[in-house]
């Protein structure tokens, strides 16, 4: 029931949003609410911090991250190697190869999840594949890889084995081998565009 009154409150306000954004220009397959509904309940599009933190370090070129918010924000702040596409610009023409694509997974972040969450579900009710959401956004990444939680000894070896993991990351990302974002963030690559699917005649639009 929680998870349906979410969606319904999410559901309201994407459709607002969705007003005045640009129409998509592709045949994919738009997605009904209750298949949106399932998707959020098995949380496939969650990517968590400690993920992302070990994709970074390995420069796991599977990832593509994607800062929603303003450029001055961007600019003050943000993840290595993510590109900059400012929510309200998320479809437009310039940066549709980046968003409906097959070769990259896409993770969206924001400071939270608000943000993020409404251009996932904007982007999986389209068809759009391949897009996620960093779980937490930089609140959470600030808090498990920038300054992690000392585990109580009650927590087990698990809990302490990713605390240390986590201060290996936080010494990477802040120490001797940080990665300089200036540079990183040239680095994003041209995205491989998906195959358009063929719509069938005399079938639904």
């Amino acid at each position: 029931m929680k998870a349906r009154f979410i969606l319904s409150l999410i559901l309201v306000s994407l459709g607002l949003v969705a007003a005045i954004l640009p129409q998509k220009k592709n045949s994919s397959i738009e997605l009904d609410a209750q298949q949106l509904l399932n998707e959020i309940q098995q949380e496939n599009h969650l990517i968590s911090t400690d993920e992302m933190a070990n994709a970074l370090i390995n420069n796991d070129p599977e990832y593509q991250l994607i800062d929603l918010r303003s450029e001055t924000e961007y600019k003050q702040y943000s993840l290595p190697g993510s590109i900059n596409i400012p929510f309200e610009k998320l479809f437009d023409a310039e940066w549709a190869p980046y968003i409906d694509q097959i070769a990259r997974k896409n993770v969206f972040y924001s400071n939270g999840t608000t943000l993020s969450s409404e251009a996932w579900m904007l982007t999986k009710q389209r068809g759009f594949k391949n897009n996620y959401i960093l779980q937490g956004g930089l609140n959470e990444w600030y808090t498990t890889i920038i300054e992690p939680e000392v585990p109580a000894s009650i927590n087990g070896e698990e809990a302490i084995n990713d605390y240390e993991a986590r201060l290996g990351a936080k010494q990477f990302f802040t120490g001797a081998g940080a990665v300089n974002n200036a540079s990183a963030n040239t680095d994003a690559k041209k995205p491989v565009a998906r195959k358009k699917k063929k719509m069938v005649a005399g079938g639904c639009s």
